[in-house]
């Protein structure tokens, strides 16, 4: 067990195995960042992540507790109905669990699922063209990316098998006219997704908000580009998502944020 490990072991609840607790350090931690990248929404949108086992259970954020209030213990730990399994001290939205819920189930190996109203996300995805092929920046992501139509506030369970339709095998899903989802086989992966795409939105709004003539891009050369994003970031490949999560969570650590345990 590594140094971080111990110290983590050593503030876990009695009760909870060492992999739940693992995977509450990340999420907790996860929701910690969203807020300080100002991805968050007071106390609404969603995190969730698989508890490891055999039991389809998950975690999600107590609702009414903000971002930055979370922590590993707070978390609320749920069925796949959204129904709270054990005790806790705070309500969750069930509605809110019905986009995730469709994933998780779906795809049992993606362990995180992070949906978020960040502000470039929801602009581009009120766009009829979506991610356009402006920048490096969105090509290397376009060919991990799909879109789901917007049908609605989310409480319809019948969208579920839409939701798994549209994401398919991508690991980026524009929601029109909503936001932003991304998931990963590790907190770290889910959320490094997220900041790639939501950075992605941000750079092509101020580009749009310039004015100024584009300079396109041929067939060949966005072809080319979005080859290169599906072998930088494919799972073992040299930019694979999550390997910054490490240094994201010493982020927070650096930053006096460290009472996410």
């Amino acid at each position: 067990m590594s140094a971080i490990d111990t110290r983590i072991d050593g503030q876990r609840p009695a009760g909870i195995s060492l992999e739940e607790w693992t995977i509450r350090v990340d999420l907790a931690a996860a929701y910690r960042l969203v807020d300080r990248y100002g991805w968050s929404e007071l106390a609404g949108n969603h995190i969730s992540a698989r508890v490891p086992g055999p039991e389809h259970h998950f975690l999600i954020n107590p609702h009414g507790l903000l971002y930055d209030q979370i922590t590993a213990s707070s978390l609320v730990k749920i069925d796949c109905d959204g129904r709270i399994v054990g005790e806790s001290h705070y309500p969750v939205n069930p509605a809110g669990f019905v986009i995730h819920s469709a994933i998780h189930m779906a795809q049992p190996h993606l362990t995180c699922v992070l949906h978020s109203h960040a502000p470039g996300g929801v602009a581009v995805s009120c766009m009829k063209e979506g991610l356009l092929p402006l920048s490096q920046h969105s090509l290397v992501l376009m060919g991990w990316l799909a879109y789901h139509d917007y049908e609605g506030v989310a409480l319809n369970e019948d969208e579920r098998t839409r939701i798994v339709r549209d994401l398919g095998e991508c690991r980026l899903l524009i929601l029109r006219n909503h936001g932003l989802l991304t998931v990963g086989e590790s907190v770290g992966e889910a959320f490094v997704w997220m900041h790639r795409l939501e950075k992605a939105c941000k750079w092509q709004i101020s580009t749009l908000s310039a004015g100024r003539e584009l300079n396109p891009l041929s067939d060949v050369v966005q072809k080319r580009s979005v080859e290169q994003g599906l072998a930088m970031f494919r799972k073992g490949g040299p930019y694979a998502c999550g390997r910054e999560w490490p240094s994201l969570q010493e982020e927070l650590r650096r930053a006096g944020s460290d009472h996410w345990l």
